[in-house]
């Protein structure tokens, strides 16, 4: 894999998968099996709910000091009770001053920063914008992680050997980003469009992030974790959305042998642990992944069929596009006003 070091994942050129040994099945425990984070240092956005939560245990278990920024600090204090080597501090992706006190306190600590899992998101939510008049999905998605990375760099590059991971969706594939109208000002809102466009960006992001990081030692994923039950990332959108994608009946209830094919949260954490930890991709980046696993690039050949979750696969080669991640990198620092790594 040493020649892959200098080439990117632009138009999803390195998307074959690297021979994992795992599955759709695979849990937290056995990706992180063997691996010690002792002395490393991890940030996991959204880490006090879902995947994120099993993501920080995985984390704190295996060695790793956690820092966990959150917008409810009293639900963060709840939910991570009792878990070693965590803390939490308050930010706000959709508020910018948030998230540049936050990295300012973080950076004054000297510390390096390992691993940056952005993950924290929304999914579905009627039309909010933030005070800068963004839509609500982009700016939680995308544009808050993309400050937050920015202002955490100087403590990514001073870890010679870290990696930012962002916690993306199948959810890409639901819209390509719209870069003549992202914040829905001159169309109709469509929530799904909204949630996938800011799931591409993720994709792109990611993409342009590792070309422009690796130099200084700094790689980047995304993934899709699954469709994964007992998550409260759903818990706003209309359920007519969900019985229009047939897995919820008329009372609201999922169909039990659509829930039987759900993963378990350790089950839908466990590729953010492959992406943050494991030595099978030391040499490589930009990668889209799933089920613990680089994704097959989708080109039309596969089935999707909302029943069947494990048919949910597959990344878009839009959203791994070279121009694309490029103008994506361009409007995005015009969108926060933060620039980082020159071309």
């Amino acid at each position: 894999m040493e020649q892959q070091t200098s080439v990117n994942n632009y138009n999803g050129s390195l998307q074959k998968a690297v021979g994992s040994g795992f599955t759709a099945t695979s849990t937290t425990a056995d990706v992180i099996k063997g691996i010690d984070l002792t002395g490393k240092i991890a940030i996991v956005t959204g880490g006090y709910a879902g995947i994120g939560l099993e993501t920080v245990k995985t984390f704190a278990e295996a060695g790793a000091k956690v820092v966990v920024p959150a917008r409810d600090v009293n639900k963060a204090a709840k939910n991570l009770e009792g878990i070693q080597n965590v803390t939490i501090e308050k930010m706000d992706l959709m508020d910018p001053a948030s998230i540049d006190a936050f990295a300012e306190k973080f950076l004054e600590t000297n510390s390096t920063l390992d691993i940056l899992v952005n993950n924290a998101g929304i999914m579905w939510v009627p039309l909010q914008r933030d005070a800068r008049g963004y839509e609500s999905q982009l700016a939680t998605n995308h544009l808050g992680h993309f400050q937050l990375t920015a202002r955490l760099w100087p403590a990514l590059k001073k870890a010679d050997g870290s990696r930012v991971v962002a916690v993306s969706s199948f959810g890409h594939q639901m819209a390509p980003f719209n870069f003549e109208d992202p914040n829905f000002e001159h169309r109709e809102y469509e929530t799904l469009s909204g949630y996938g466009q800011s799931k591409t960006a993720n994709n792109l992001f990611a993409v342009e992030l590792d070309r422009r990081g690796k130099a200084d030692g700094v790689r980047a994923f995304s993934l899709h974790p699954g469709s994964v039950n007992g998550t409260d990332l759903g818990r706003v959108a209309p359920m007519d959305l969900f019985q229009k994608m047939g897995t919820h009946d008329a009372e609201g209830n999922i169909f039990p042998d659509v829930a039987k094919k759900l993963k378990t949260i350790p089950q839908g954490a466990a590729t953010t642990v492959w992406c943050a930890t494991s030595p099978q991709l030391n040499n490589v980046g930009g990668l889209y992944c799933e089920n613990a696993e680089v994704a097959e690039l989708d080109l039309g050949s596969i089935d999707h069929n909302y029943n069947d979750p494990l048919t949910l696969r597959g990344v878009k080669p839009y959203s791994l596009d070279a121009e694309n991640a490029k103008r994506l990198w361009t409007l995005s620092e015009e969108l926060t006003g933060v620039t980082f790594m020159a071309d």
